[in-house]
């Protein structure tokens, strides 16, 4: 395994609340990883780059369990066809893109929406109970959110003048957040199974997006910063977060695991700050404690019974 499990004998909720603190941990280094290969490997070779690395790891780990699981992964391919193309390639596009046009923290702390889409998906669409703690934790969440788009002037929504990086931001956490509600339907199979056909949808994405990098003659071939950079994407951000990220919904569900991910903008910020020497801003810090606010309130309160 690519990293130690828990006792088995360890309650599930706190098993998986440990894969969902280590997963955001890999992910808050991820936008930090990304900002420090500007100039280093453009966006689209990086992301290539990150899923030739996953997916060398995880096939050679896997072929065995592919083999037993291909039965049923086969029939549910366009599923994980999905899963790849838009949860792995998509998002992860858009974020190395983003941060070009912005910083590191705001990112990171941009992410702290999906826990509410995620929230407000599950309702709409599955009628999954919340309880008003919840609803009061996800929306500290959003305006979170809506002051780091905004520099902390929330005028700016209004006059639609939000920096471009961010704007790419907010359409990446929209594609995670569809990721994670269509996880409820994962097939049956091996957390390897659910990590490599994916990994590899990921993989064969980028080649026509390299492609047009490339054309458009902006292609940039890494340096040794930018190799460092692909290997901690595509071992950390892609192997270790997701397959625990996968674990994490499978013991406590899409709506409470998503609340984790309010923990990516801290634990981004907070390596924005130690390893680029980003500034930390006032509505940074008020961002972070309604995330970190947001995330308390809603799992204190969620729902007695029902679905998680």
């Amino acid at each position: 395994m690519l990293f130690p499990d828990l006792p088995r004998s360890a309650p599930l909720h706190i098993r998986a609340y440990t894969y969902l603190i280590i997963a955001t941990l890999c992910w808050g280094g991820n936008a930090v990883v990304g900002k420090l290969a500007v100039g280093h490997v453009s966006p689209m070779m990086l992301t290539m780059l990150r899923w030739v690395i996953a997916c060398a790891i995880i096939f050679a780990i896997s072929l065995p369990q592919l083999k037993r699981d291909w039965p049923v992964a086969r029939q549910h391919l366009p599923l994980m066809i999905f899963l790849g193309a838009v949860g792995y390639t998509l998002f992860n596009v858009l974020l190395y893109n983003a941060v070009h046009y912005t910083t590191a923290i705001n990112v990171t702390i941009e992410q702290a929406g999906i826990p509410f889409l995620i929230f407000l998906a599950n309702f709409v669409f599955f009628r999954i109970r919340v309880s008003l703690a919840q609803i009061l934790g996800f929306s500290l969440t959003l305006v979170g959110v809506a002051i780091t788009v905004s520099h902390g002037d929330l005028a700016t929504l209004l006059s639609l003048t939000v920096n471009f990086g961010d704007l790419l931001m907010v359409i990446a956490v929209i594609a995670y957040a569809a990721y994670t509600i269509v996880l409820r339907w994962r097939p049956p199979v091996d957390w390897r199974t659910l990590m490599a056909i994916p990994a590899l949808v990921a993989l064969l994405c980028t080649l026509p997006l390299v492609a047009w990098e490339y054309s458009a003659g902006t292609l940039m071939w890494p340096d040794a910063s930018g190799w460092t950079a692909a290997l901690y994407t595509g071992l950390f951000a892609s192997l270790v977060a997701q397959i625990l990220y996968i674990q994490g919904i499978g013991h406590i569900g899409a709506n409470r695991a998503g609340l984790f991910i309010n923990l990516v903008p801290v634990f981004g910020t907070l390596l924005s700050v130690l390893v680029i020497g980003e500034q930390l801003q006032l509505f940074h810090v008020l961002a972070l404690v309604l995330a970190l606010g947001g995330i308390a309130i809603a799992e204190r309160g969620k729902p007695a019974t029902g679905s998680p």
